[in-house]
């Protein structure tokens, strides 16, 4: 079993918002039978690659389908028409949207101050040592974003009607060996060039935990050219 532990752990909030604003979605009118469908498929990528899963995600998956099964009954006879029974996730939505698009202008704001040097300082004076600028590493690009990947990779494997029994001899170190070689050859590739040539589903798996690993030891670089589109893999020369 293979445990992988991110310092930055989005939770169930983001994940709906992550799929509101891939979808262009109305956040005040959420399809809630359509969020809650992928909102499980999510939670179960997350357990097939054995990721630490809160118990929030469980509560929240909860609630949208207690949700679900509010907006499918009809109000007994006589009954006064209920609220909408979204209202309340709506509201928390709303709300953390805000406090998230907030902490981002604060971080605009944070990067933008670090490019300002005050008189007094030049870079000849060999008493100063300038800071350089850290490359982060997930720069616009969530865990989730890499499970859709990973999704996308699982979904267009070769589909095989015999089911063999066997247990391939694959270890993370072998996959980092592997993908650090793989970008020795090749300059950037998306995760599906990486792994399509993969017959095992559990080498993929393994494969994906090891770029994780990689990620996190910033040997590898992970970059979106545009919201939501497709996540560049490359190795970080720094």
């Amino acid at each position: 079993m293979y445990t992988v532990k991110l310092h930055e752990f989005e939770g169930p909030l983001d994940l709906l918002l992550f799929f509101i604003k891939r979808d262009e979605l109305d956040i005040y009118n959420v399809p809630i039978s359509r969020i809650t469908r992928e909102f499980l498929d999510y939670v179960h990528y997350m357990e097939f690659l054995d990721l630490e899963i809160a118990g929030e995600f469980v509560v929240m998956a909860a609630e949208l389908m207690q949700i679900k099964v509010k907006m499918l009954l009809p109000p007994e006879p006589g009954e006064e028409e209920e609220a909408d029974p979204r209202a309340n996730l709506i509201k928390r939505l709303v709300e953390y949207k805000r406090f998230k698009e907030a902490g981002a202008a604060m971080s605009v704001r944070e990067e933008e101050q670090r490019k300002v040097f005050y008189r007094g300082y030049h870079e000849s004076d060999p008493r100063v040592v300038m800071e350089e600028e850290e490359d982060s590493s997930l720069r616009d690009v969530s865990l989730f974003d890499l499970i859709a990947s990973f999704k996308f990779a699982i979904e267009r494997m070769p589909k095989k009607f015999v089911h063999e029994i066997f247990r391939p001899n694959v270890t993370i170190d072998e996959q980092i060996e592997y993908i650090l070689g793989y970008f020795a050859r090749r300059s950037e590739a998306t995760f599906y060039e990486l792994v399509k040539d993969m017959q095992e589903k559990i080498r993929i798996v393994v494969t994906f935990i090891a770029l994780l690993e990689l990620i996190r030891a910033k040997r590898i670089i992970v970059r979106q050219a545009q919201p939501f589109g497709e996540v560049s893999i490359m190795r970080n020369v720094n």
